[in-house]
């Protein structure tokens, strides 16, 4: 059995508690077996996982993987801590807030002979799936995407294109590469509103 821990437990931590706890039948997962959990708050227990703290995880030999699901911001520190610790590590969409940084963790885990796993979860559901069958062989001309969400506290989350950013990367797995054609952003601090629009362009314009 491969141990494993889940760091961070918002909405896609706790999936993945779930998930671990009750692995599908004749999947992978039922050769990994969940340590733990590691919470900046105080949980005890959660569905018979038990909560541990970072130090535990990362000096643990019964830990050998890590999965990260905390906010963007301390995506990059955790992975590194878990890379110099000897363990594999898993992260949810993005793996960092800058390109240089994940390009030095891709290093670090190529130097440790760890695998390092960027996980964008939305690319594997069956509503993108059949998206992506819609627009195959087709040019696309002009279009939309838009998208409401609550209002991040970018101290954690970062700068609000990343909120955004997973959302980016379905247009360019369906359309290639793009480039910003303009970028505006508007602040309505009285009503805690916050709007960001941003105009990208094909490789063919």
């Amino acid at each position: 059995m491969f141990g494993t821990v889940v760091v961070g437990v918002g909405i896609a931590g706790l999936a993945r508690i779930r998930d671990l706890m009750n692995p599908m039948p004749s999947s992978p997962s039922e050769h990994l077996k969940l340590f733990g959990f590691v919470s900046r708050r105080s949980f005890g227990n959660i569905n018979e996982a038990k909560q541990i703290s970072l130090e535990d995880a990362l000096s643990s030999k019964e830990v050998h993987a890590a999965f990260i699901s905390t906010e963007n911001r301390s995506h990059e520190e955790t992975i590194r801590m878990f890379l110099e610790a000897g363990k594999h590590v898993l992260v949810e969409y993005p793996m960092a807030l800058s390109a240089k940084a994940a390009h030095e963790l891709w290093e670090m885990a190529e130097q440790k002979d760890k695998v390092l796993h960027v996980e964008h979860i939305e690319l594997l559901t069956e509503e993108y799936k059949q998206l992506k069958k819609e627009v195959a062989g087709k040019d696309l001309v002009k279009g939309t995407l838009h998208f409401t969400g609550s209002v991040l506290d970018e101290n954690k989350s970062g700068f609000p294109a990343f909120s955004g950013i997973a959302r980016l990367t379905w247009l360019i797995d369906l359309f290639g590469d793009l480039t910003v054609a303009s970028a505006t952003r508007e602040k309505q601090k009285e009503k805690n509103y916050s709007r960001m629009t941003v105009h990208f362009q094909t490789a063919n314009k």
